[in-house]
């Protein structure tokens, strides 16, 4: 049986969790938790197989608690799960230790397969995630990096780099204020960026807007 710890400050989605892991044969809840405090806690006192950690905990975070998890207990398994896209955090987690990172709007069979992966001392990716850290991989330091951007994510730096709003780029390219704002999440990662204004600079010192 995998115990299953659950560390989640949102009451109704422990319960939602709980929900789906109950429908599973071999897999157990056996613990739950809210806080950081509450976590280390509970980690002290039993044993777990597999930890479901939600990133966005209130206080100093999803994050701050997985490097305390593994601080404690650094063989057991963690998987995020998190409302943020992968763009966002999910290398992240993992560098830090996670065994897996999964969106909360993938479907309950994805989480179970994690879970069970997870639980056999294996890694869990999803397929976008997968592709993303072969790019990683393969990224040449001698090439710039704009040039590892899709078409249109260059177009769209290109946009953002000369002064043009999310608004404004979705009107000109007659996309969705959310379909531009993923590619300027793509974009930043992909130029290992955090802003527009590091966007900006760096546009203007290769001379890829005027």
């Amino acid at each position: 049986m995998v115990k299953i710890l659950i560390v989640d400050d949102h009451a109704i989605v422990r319960e939602g969790l709980k929900q789906i892991v109950a429908d599973t044969s071999g897999l157990a809840v056996t613990g739950e938790a809210s806080s950081e405090q509450e976590t280390l806690e509970i980690l002290h006192k039993h044993d777990f197989d597999v930890v479901l950690l939600d990133i966005a905990m209130t206080g100093r975070g999803g994050l701050e608690v997985l490097k305390q998890i593994k601080q404690e207990k650094p063989e057991l398994p963690v998987l995020i799960l998190s409302m943020y896209p992968e763009e966002q955090y999910a290398v992240r987690a993992l560098k830090m230790g996670a065994a897996g990172y999964l969106t909360k709007v993938s479907a309950p069979d994805e989480l179970i397969k994690a879970i069970k992966k997870i639980a056999t001392g294996r890694k869990y990716v999803s397929s976008s995630l997968a592709e993303k850290l072969a790019f990683n991989l393969e990224v040449d330091t001698e090439k710039p990096l704009h040039e590892y951007l899709s078409n249109r994510e260059f177009q769209v730096m290109c946009l953002i780099a000369s002064g043009k709003t999310v608004k404004d780029i979705a009107e000109k390219l007659s996309l969705s204020v959310n379909t531009v704002s993923t590619y300027r999440f793509r974009i930043l990662d992909k130029m290992r960026m955090k802003t527009n204004s590091e966007l900006t600079h760096y546009a203007l010192k290769n001379r890829l807007v005027l």
